[in-house]
C-alpha cells in the first residue's frame, strides 16, 4: 500500500464457498473471512461528497462474493489474486491488499493469506 494514500476499505467480510485442496473442502461450503484495503486519492471525493467521485467499497464486496461463491480454487492465494485484480480494474486504484482467513480449519489457529497488488 502507498505509505500517503488514502485508503478505503472493508473488513471482517464473511462469506461461503467450497475452496481447498483437500476433496472435502471443495465438497461441503466453509466459511471465508476477508478484509479488502484499497489505495486512491480521495480528494476529489472529499471536495465533492459525491459517491461518484470515490471507491465504492460495495464493489469490493460485490466482487468477492461472486468469487467466492460462484467459484472454486484450490488455494485462497487464487481467490485473492482473483478478487485483487478486478478491484484494480478501476484504474484510480492504486493498489489493493486482500487477507482471506479459513476460520474452521484448525480448532487452535485461524490460517490465512495476505496479497498485494498494485499497477506497477
Amino acid at each position: 500500500m502507498a505509505a500517503n494514500a488514502d485508503t478505503v476499505f472493508l473488513e471482517g467480510l464473511t462469506l461461503k464457498g467450497k475452496h481447498g485442496v483437500k476433496p472435502e473442502e471443495r465438497r461441503v461450503e466453509q466459511e471465508f473471512l476477508m478484509d479488502i484495503r484499497a489505495s486512491f486519492d480521495a480528494k476529489k471525493s472529499a471536495g465533492s461528497d459525491r459517491l461518484a467521485d470515490t471507491i465504492d467499497y460495495a464493489r469490493f464486496r460485490d466482487i468477492a462474493q461472486d468469487v467466492v461463491s460462484n467459484h472454486s480454487y484450490y488455494l485462497i492465494e487464487k481467490i485473492a489474486s482473483i478478487i485483487a485484480e478486478r478491484i484494480l480494474e478501476d484504474e484510480r486504484i492504486w493498489s489493493v491488499e486482500i487477507t482471506i482467513r479459513k476460520p474452521e480449519v484448525f480448532d487452535d489457529c485461524v490460517p490465512g493469506v495476505r496479497v498485494v497488488r498494485d499497477r506497477t
